[in-house]
């Protein structure tokens, strides 16, 4: 199934979510962890393909996991999946269909499409942000600038 909220109507609702999370956040949050959080109830609530929305903590090789909504989560990464792939490269991730992922870990096996994000501080990644959807297709390359610009909130807490 394709993504009927791709392309400009995506790019509007993410540039609303930021300013709603903008004012939310900024001078307001009293730490990372309550950021994140904020970050992850916007984005949840406000896209609909969203089937987990969350963030995972670096934990040197691995990821333990951090704020997020939706099903109960893997609480440690390691070794395989896109998240990991995410730490490692400290790259973004896009998977139109998890199932063709080497090494896709099925915390949620209804889930068929994700987006990682790396959370950076100078050259480290601090943590990854992560999307899952329970239809395939939901993420593009199109999704990583708004997205970043959304992570960009927490810099002041990391």
């Amino acid at each position: 199934m394709a993504n009927p909220d791709a392309g400009a109507g995506r790019a509007g609702r993410y540039a609303r979510i930021y300013e709603q999370l903008d004012g939310l956040i900024t001078g307001r949050s009293p730490n990372l962890t309550a950021a994140m959080a904020t970050i992850c109830a916007v984005l949840h609530a406000k896209m609909p393909h969203h089937s987990w929305t969350g963030f995972y903590l670096a934990a040197g090789d691995e990821l333990h996991v951090g704020p997020y909504q939706g099903p109960v989560a893997c609480q440690v990464l390691r070794d395989t999946g896109v998240c990991i792939a995410c730490l490692r490269t400290a790259q973004p991730v896009v998977v139109p269909d998890v199932r063709l992922f080497p090494g896709h870990v099925p915390c949620d096996p209804r889930s068929q499409s994700e987006i990682a994000l790396p959370v950076m501080k100078e050259e480290r990644v601090m943590a990854v942000f992560d999307a899952d959807s329970h239809r395939p297709a939901q993420f593009t390359t199109a999704d990583v600038e708004p997205l970043r610009k959304i992570l960009s909130l927490l810099a002041p807490y990391l």
